[in-house]
């Protein structure tokens, strides 16, 4: 495995079929002098973006569906004492897209990805701390390979824990015909990007990051992540609600042994409080902090969303 120290130019075209509006908001959103940007190699050849920031404590950050290691920007600043190594998943900003699988290949795939990134990051026993879709990630993760991680934090609701459920818009573009249809007619612009930040209660906090909207709507408009969004959407939801195939069960989360944070917004629409206490009781060694947010705490709580993370990436590292 190797990885590349020297980030690309933007001018140079991208192996993973990028448009340059995606690229241009990547050197619009992050500070030159205040992060590192590179590729990892990995084993298959696939190239993985991932932005660093900060130095003590390594904690990955795993961003979710219909975004990309942008969606950290809010925080970015605020993240201090830990490294914090943000991660594109495949197909997602810069990164390469992955092969596709099978729907029944999608958890094991995914395992696979956190496990050759975090080797050719070079990491030992992380946090990991990922947002929505990305949550998902972390949580297969440390179920498959609890030795390997020092801490989780779950950010927003995770989709597919008891009693979560995919907001409408959602549903309508993973259900085949009707989707692709939808995705054809309805091309992503700033409305109607707020209008699916409304759906999952942050409809008004993104307003308040008008060039992460825009990197959004770009995100959107790139055929790469659009396609990865929606393999990603119909993996994990049917036109009724999560897929109960994929869904985490109760006596499953009751083996987690990793030591689990978990921030919920309190107008989370994918999931209520009631369902964020009784998930966060399953797991033996979890903790829950509700904010006054919806699905993505970071944007109307960014100071006590990084103060969360920072203490409890600290706490877990055995830092003071």
């Amino acid at each position: 495995m190797s990885s590349s120290s020297t980030p690309r130019s933007p001018a140079q075209p991208l192996a993973g079929g990028h448009t340059e509006q995606v690229v241009a908001a990547y050197d619009r959103l992050l500070p030159t002098t205040a992060v590192r940007r590179r590729f990892l190699t990995l084993p298959g050849g696939d190239r993985v973006h991932v932005v660093e920031a900060g130095d003590g404590p390594p904690a990955v950050f795993l961003h979710g569906t219909n975004t990309s290691s942008l969606s950290w920007v809010p925080i970015l600043g605020r993240l201090h004492g830990l490294r914090m190594i943000a991660v594109d998943r495949p197909g997602r900003g810069l990164s390469d897209p992955a092969t596709p699988t099978a729907r029944a290949g999608t958890r094991k795939a995914a395992v696979r990805f956190v496990d050759e990134v975090l080797a050719d990051l070079g990491v030992e026993r992380p946090v990991l701390v990922g947002q929505s879709g990305g949550g998902i990630w972390a949580l297969w993760y440390a179920l498959a390979h609890p030795e390997r991680v020092s801490g989780l934090v779950l950010l927003g609701s995770t989709p597919l824990l008891p009693g979560t459920r995919p907001p409408l818009p959602l549903r309508i573009a993973a259900t085949p015909l009707l989707g692709d249809v939808l995705s054809r007619l309805v091309k992503p612009t700033p409305k109607t990007l707020v209008r699916l930040m409304s759906s999952v209660g942050e409809g008004e906090t993104i307003l308040r990051y008008p060039d992460l909207l825009d990197a959004l709507v770009a995100g959107g408009n790139d055929p790469v992540a659009a396609a990865a969004d929606l393999a990603e959407l119909r993996a994990l939801i049917h036109p009724f609600g999560f897929r109960r195939a994929l869904r985490f069960r109760a006596d499953e989360l009751g083996t987690v042994s990793t030591s689990t944070l978990v921030i919920w917004g309190d107008h989370d629409s994918v999931g209520s409080v009631a369902v964020a206490r009784a998930a966060t009781g399953l797991m033996p060694d979890a903790h829950l902090e509700v904010l006054p947010a919806g699905h993505v705490p970071q944007l109307g709580c960014p100071e006590r969303t990084a103060d969360l993370v920072c203490t409890f990436v600290r706490r877990v590292a055995g830092d003071p």
